[in-house]
């Protein structure tokens, strides 16, 4: 290995460390509380360092809630890959959506409920190339496609895209901040939400 490839390679551990450890105050310190100074002093660096690599605190969450996008992203391609059923596809990542949130409950309440202008407004995230974004419009595009098969009413895409997601959203909010409510039962009520969704929206 070159000294340019050692180079880079130095510098892509490092940009993991600031990632791993920025994620870690996010979860623990909430966004309001985050500080430049206090990831420098998590990883024993000077926040000038840690600056070249990220400008912002922004920036920071941006590209690890980008990363989480990514994750699902593949998750998504390989669900819309496999059924040829639209309705189906639907169904699947709705309960894959769900059951990263319930598994990973830390994780998802950075990514939603921090207060944070990473993506800056709702028109600035529909304009900007993202993972996100990319989620978004796939999720529109399914249920489209269901629509188009005629397996469920031919209602405003936006409409029953926000009624989805808004539930799925709840059920996992239910979990955040009332584990005891769900008495270790969140799969089976996700596979029950999603259920009586899809029926109620059937031609």
């Amino acid at each position: 290995m070159g000294i340019n490839e050692k180079r880079a390679k130095h510098k892509e551990e490092f940009r993991r460390e600031i990632l791993e450890a920025a994620r870690e105050l996010f979860i623990q310190e909430g966004y309001e509380s985050f500080s430049m100074r206090k990831l420098a002093e998590k990883i024993d660096y000077s926040p000038t360092t840690i600056y070249l690599y990220f400008p912002s605190k922004d920036d920071l969450l941006f590209t690890i809630c980008e990363e989480v996008f990514a994750y699902f992203f593949a998750q998504l391609h390989h669900i819309r890959s496999g059924s040829q059923d639209p309705v189906e596809k639907l169904r699947q990542t709705l309960l894959s959506f769900m059951e990263f949130g319930l598994k990973n409950p830390q994780q998802y309440k950075m990514m939603f409920f921090t207060k944070n202008s990473a993506y800056g407004t709702y028109e600035e995230f529909l304009s900007r190339e993202t993972m996100a974004r990319n989620i978004y419009f796939a999720f529109r595009e399914m249920v489209r496609d269901c629509i188009r098969a005629g397996r469920i009413r031919d209602l405003d895409v936006d409409v029953i895209w926000h009624a989805l997601a808004s539930a799925s959203h709840g059920l996992i909010t239910l979990a955040l901040y009332r584990p005891d409510a769900l008495q270790d039962k969140g799969d089976l009520v996700a596979h029950a939400l999603v259920d009586g969704l899809l029926r109620g929206y059937e031609r």
